[in-house]
């Protein structure tokens, strides 16, 4: 696969903290609103626009894409982002307690995400690359990396530890614990970048653990540019896939589909075992108590169909709680492992949902397995943790 160095529009060193943002898509407008108050240096003004302009202002308007342009300008006429004036790439570690991961940032090539060497779990949906096709047109940028992951590489661990021994470009912990530290992979060590770009030449495949709109869009723009120069390319960090630490993408319904809790509890009853009796299981929480549900991978199934979310899906979700599909039926809500089992019994216990299911994460082998089969996972089946900030590395395309 290609990676490439690049010349970074990036905070300078003593606002790195007040830039870095959480991503756009984990946050709702409300919640962006908060964290972003009494900030002007967040790149929240720059990913969720919409929160410096009239309240309904919708996150996909013309209004919305120009007041992003707007606010990215800004930060750069009042030298709060700067560009680098050589091409480089950056390692990039987070740490969340005990949890360390350390990628690699650079620009990816979008002929390597169309020909499938940038594999994908996820489908895309349509309304989501159009808003980040334009945003990417709006910005002449692109604003938020994609997350990727390729599996352990010696050679490429031996450069980056290297590299990381080095005294930082950023090292902060933002608000929410997790601390942020940032090398250069150039400049003075211009021959670890170039050794990097060899070795990934002969790493065959990577795969997008997160950004799959994103990533999408990219291609779409640069197609939409013949491939020229940068459109070309676009922004990724990438892991070691045995770094990387995968929580649970919980399930919430609303209503139990005209059921009375008996009937809901009989039907669940032919495909469930109550208790942790089986090889797979999760947990729910219905009537105000968690309850432990197991079952055995039926025979022949394939990777995706022994998948837990698939199960669910397809012996309860959808023959008994009337979802039959997941992506588009409001009375289903997702929601990341992140906020725990106090968040999804709240849910329930307000009333704002009748029923919560609470998954075992899936693995970063069953990921690859179905991206190397050419098959897509049911929705919000992953979440990973901690998430790359937006806002510590942009990439001008034009």
């Amino acid at each position: 696969m290609v990676i490439r160095p690049f010349a970074a529009v990036r905070p300078n060193v003593s606002d790195a903290a007040l830039v870095a943002s959480v991503p756009y898509d984990v946050v709702d407008e409300a919640e962006a609103k908060a964290l972003a108050a009494g900030n002007p240096k967040s790149f929240l003004h720059v990913s969720r626009p919409e929160i410096d302009l009239a309240p309904g202002t919708p996150p996909s308007s013309p209004q919305a894409y120009a007041q992003a342009r707007k606010a990215l300008d800004a930060l750069v006429a009042d030298g709060v982002l700067v560009r680098d004036d050589t091409p480089r790439l950056y390692a990039y570690r987070q740490t969340m307690g005990s949890h360390s991961q350390t990628g690699i940032v650079a620009t990816f090539d979008t002929k390597d995400y169309l020909s499938g060497v940038l594999k994908q779990h996820e489908k895309t949906r349509k309304d989501k690359e159009d808003d980040r096709t334009r945003h990417i047109e709006a910005l002449a940028a692109h604003t938020g990396p994609a997350f990727l992951a390729y599996r352990d590489d010696k050679a490429v661990d031996e450069i980056v530890f290297h590299a990381c021994r080095e005294k930082p470009l950023y090292d902060f912990t933002a608000p929410d614990g997790v601390g942020h530290t940032v090398w250069t992979i150039g400049s003075g060590n211009n021959c670890m970048a170039d050794e990097l770009v060899e070795l990934f030449a002969r790493i065959p495949v990577a795969y997008i653990a997160d950004g799959h709109h994103r990533s999408a869009a990219a291609a779409r723009y640069a197609e939409a540019r013949g491939f020229e120069g940068e459109s070309r390319y676009f922004l990724a960090v990438a892991f070691p896939a045995s770094q990387l630490r995968i929580l649970p993408y919980n399930r919430l319904v609303s209503t139990l589909n005209g059921l009375s809790d008996y009937e809901f509890m009989s039907a669940l009853s032919a495909n469930f075992t109550i208790g942790r009796k089986g090889e797979r299981n999760c947990r729910m929480y219905f009537n105000g108590r968690w309850t432990d549900l197991s079952w055995s991978v039926p025979d022949g199934a394939d990777v995706v169909s022994a998948l837990d979310a698939s199960y669910l899906q397809d012996n309860l979700l959808a023959p008994v709680l009337g979802i039959a599909d997941p992506r588009t039926n409001p009375r289903i809500s997702f929601m990341g492992g992140i906020r725990g089992d106090a968040a999804l019994a709240a849910k329930v216990d307000s009333g704002e949902a009748a029923v919560a299911f609470a998954m075992e994460p899936v693995t970063i082998g069953e990921i690859m397995a179905i991206a190397d089969a050419g098959a897509i996972m049911p929705p919000k089946s992953t979440w990973f943790e901690p998430k790359l900030r937006s806002g510590l590395f942009v990439h001008p395309v034009s």
